[in-house]
């Protein structure tokens, strides 16, 4: 048992050996397709992907009583730090129908509520109780606009935090400025993807081509494989391009042809005189 699972670990390790050999045999072919790979997700990320850019602002939410039905609840800053429920509640005021409609209407923004959505993201600034509100957009100008007419919004008494959850008192720490670098697409994340894309593409391509080729090109192959059957016999190459071919059997014919066709002509031309 122990015997036929070397020999099996053995013919196993043979194998990978071999499809290693034939990948660096191919190897210029993978380092195309690697090449190839990455200057496509390249290009195709310059020309086709609308780049984004993002604008953040930070607020400071500070909840020292909260009133819920006939119960007043006290909660301390150390109890908001704590807390990530009060986080979660800022960012449903934000994606709420109501704020963000309201955004539209002041802001004057060329969007719908759904569209609006999609560009809007609210969330606490680490473990800390900073609430930080973060847009997305194709145009940097707009992202800041649009999370500024936000927090416009959400500070204000009326309609903000402050209005809905009670007790609540809302500071901006920093409004959004216009920025000056896209946050996405990555040129060099998409091209790493291609080219690596382009890389097990074509190791795939050379080892399925490889275990589906059948030929026999070696004797080694059926002493390796068939050790209980004798090779018998060799079938020579005749049309090698070595010198004498195989077993040097081709260039000895010829020789022999050539020169036994000089002897008949000089025989001719003895006879002859």
């Amino acid at each position: 048992m122990t015997s036929n699972l070397q020999n099996k670990q053995e013919e196993q390790e043979i194998d990978l050996l071999k499809l290693l050999k034939v990948l660096l045999s191919k190897i210029w072919i993978i380092a195309a397709a690697t090449v190839v790979g990455g200057v496509a997700f390249l290009m195709f990320t310059f020309f086709f992907i609308t780049p984004k850019y993002e604008s953040s602002a930070l607020l400071y939410v500070n909840n020292n009583s909260l009133n819920i039905g006939s119960t007043k609840l006290n909660i301390s800053s150390g109890d908001i730090t704590a807390s990530s429920s009060l986080i979660d509640t800022y960012a449903v005021i934000l994606k709420s129908r109501t704020t963000l409609e309201q955004a539209i209407k002041e802001g004057a923004l060329p969007y719908d509520y759904e569209e609006l959505s999609k560009h809007v993201q609210g969330g606490p600034e680490g473990k800390t109780p900073v609430f930080k509100i973060t847009v997305t957009d194709s145009n940097p100008e707009m992202a800041a606009h649009i999370c500024n007419t936000i927090v416009e919004i959400m500070v204000d008494e009326r309609s903000g935090i402050a209005a809905i959850v009670e007790g609540s008192s809302v500071s901006v720490i920093d409004y959004a400025v216009v920025a000056t670098k896209k946050s996405s697409p990555s040129l060099t994340k998409n091209s790493a993807i291609g080219a690596l894309l382009g890389f097990v593409v074509a190791c795939g391509v050379i080892i399925l081509i490889s275990l589906m080729d059948s030929t026999i090109r070696e004797e080694s192959y059926l002493i390796e494989t068939y050790k209980d059957i004798p090779v018998l016999a060799n079938i020579p190459n005749l049309f090698a391009d070595t010198t004498g071919g195989y077993y040097g059997y081709g260039s000895s014919y010829a020789q022999a042809s050539e020169k036994a066709k000089k002897n008949a002509d000089k025989s001719a031309k003895e006879g002859g005189k």
